[in-house]
């Protein structure tokens, strides 16, 4: 239904990665040998942390809700993904594009915070090493987590609000793979710039204060570390220094997406593949591979399911 210029949008086109089709045949096998490969690995995290006692402590908590929402985040794009590769015509719903919208900022922004939770968890550790029991409970972890899940359904609330109230011209293509803000708001039929704005100050200048935030804090745990006693120093270095490699390759990719103004750049795709699909895959892997203490309990748990299946 027209009104004008102006139409009732029940679909959206996705232009998706690319129009040739050896590409596209090749990227297909690429994503789904990395989603079937560390997928079940992230779930392999949860088991190992969730069944082994030796890893109770609140960085093991959170470092498991860290894959439990990276598994949650991979599974709003990819999928939509790897079916569009074999798709003539790649189009979504206009629901399932404000849906799509609304997961990837709830996650997004949840893992963001899940991020500054567990570099506070790391401060007290440092700092404060003989209230830390008492300070970050499980209790208080549990509270925390919540917050980070409040925090990101607040956030997507304000962005699909914002989106769903524009008014779009009869033009449903969007250059992307799968639906986001910026492809959306370059559709509506109206000035836009306050709407950015808005969106810019929830999204943009939210992941800036936070990235600043967390390496300043983090910054400071290292040179806490360097005038402490060698005792236990090189561990939680090497956390630290984790903790500083995961927060770049997110926050890097989320600032040159949602912290300039909403037009077109070259690699804009290519950061976009980055952030919704490859990042929350290997994200908790990271974590995996520089802690021998999860390693060791991997190997108990694949010993134990050895033994029980041999029965």
């Amino acid at each position: 239904m027209e009104n004008g210029n102006l139409t009732w949008v029940t679909e959206f086109m996705l232009l998706g990665l690319s129009d040739a089709y050896k590409l596209q045949l090749f990227l297909f096998f690429f994503f789904l040998f990395i989603y079937i490969v560390i997928l079940p690995g992230n779930v392999l995290i949860i088991l190992t942390i969730w069944s082994d006692p030796c890893l109770g402590s609140p960085m093991y908590f959170l470092l498991a809700n860290l894959a439990f929402l990276d598994i949650c985040y991979c599974s709003v794009t990819p999928p939509k993904m790897l079916a569009d590769f074999f798709s003539h015509r790649k189009t979504i719903s206009y629901g399932g594009c404000m849906a799509q919208l609304f997961f990837i900022h709830f996650l997004g922004a949840a893992e963001i915070f899940l991020l500054i939770i567990m570099a506070y968890d790391r401060y007290v550790a440092i700092c404060k090493p003989l209230h830390y029991a008492s300070i970050v409970s499980r209790g208080v972890c549990c509270a925390l987590v919540g917050a980070a899940w409040v925090g990101g359904f607040i956030h997507s609330i304000v962005q699909v609000a914002l989106t769903i109230r524009l008014p779009l011209c009869s033009a449903n293509k969007l250059d992307n793979f799968f639906c986001d803000v910026p492809q959306v708001i370059k559709l509506a039929c109206t000035d836009t710039y306050v709407v950015e704005m808005l969106m810019f100050s929830n999204s943009g200048l939210v992941t800036l204060v936070c990235f600043v935030l967390l390496l300043i804090s983090y910054t400071i745990l290292l040179v806490k570390l360097r005038i402490q006693s060698l005792c236990g120093k090189n561990k939680a270095a090497s956390t630290c220094v984790t903790h500083i490699i995961v927060v770049f390759i997110m926050f890097v990719p989320a600032l040159y997406i949602y912290a300039h103004p909403f037009h077109s750049f070259p690699l804009d795709k290519v950061v976009s593949l980055f952030l919704t699909v490859v990042f929350p895959l290997l994200n908790p892997m990271i974590y995996t591979l520089r802690n021998k203490e999860i390693i060791t309990a991997m190997k108990r748990l694949m010993i134990r399911c050895l033994h029980w299946g041999g029965k």
